[in-house]
C-alpha cells in the first residue's frame, strides 16, 4: 500500500485555476493569458519570481541600468561602496 500513495501523486490532477474566474488578463502588455497572482498570469509570475521583468520582487539599485537588490541607501554593495567610499576617503584626506 505504501507502494501505491508514492506512485500517485495528489497534485498531479490539482486544477490551476486563474484568478477571477479567467475573466482578468495578464498584466503584460500583448499577454491575454487570464492572470493567477500580482496580476501577471502564470507564464509571467514565474519569470517575475525569477527577477525577469522590470517590476522585480525586492527593491533594485537606483542608478540607471542597474537591477541589484538594494544593501543600503537605495543602491546596490557596488554602487553603494563607489560612492559612500570616495567620500570617505575625501573627508580623510
Amino acid at each position: 500500500m505504501a507502494e501505491e500513495a508514492k506512485k500517485t501523486n495528489p497534485h498531479k490532477n490539482w486544477p490551476r485555476i486563474a484568478k477571477g474566474g479567467g475573466k482578468k488578463a495578464c498584466s503584460v502588455a500583448g499577454c491575454k493569458r487570464p492572470y493567477r497572482a500580482k496580476s501577471y498570469c502564470f507564464f509571467h509570475f514565474k519569470k517575475w519570481r525569477q527577477g525577469e521583468l522590470p517590476h522585480s520582487r525586492y527593491r533594485t539599485c537606483s542608478k540607471a541600468d542597474c537591477r541589484t537588490k538594494v544593501l543600503k541607501g537605495g543602491l546596490c554593495e557596488k554602487h553603494y561602496n563607489e560612492t559612500y567610499k570616495k567620500e570617505a576617503a575625501a573627508a580623510a584626506a
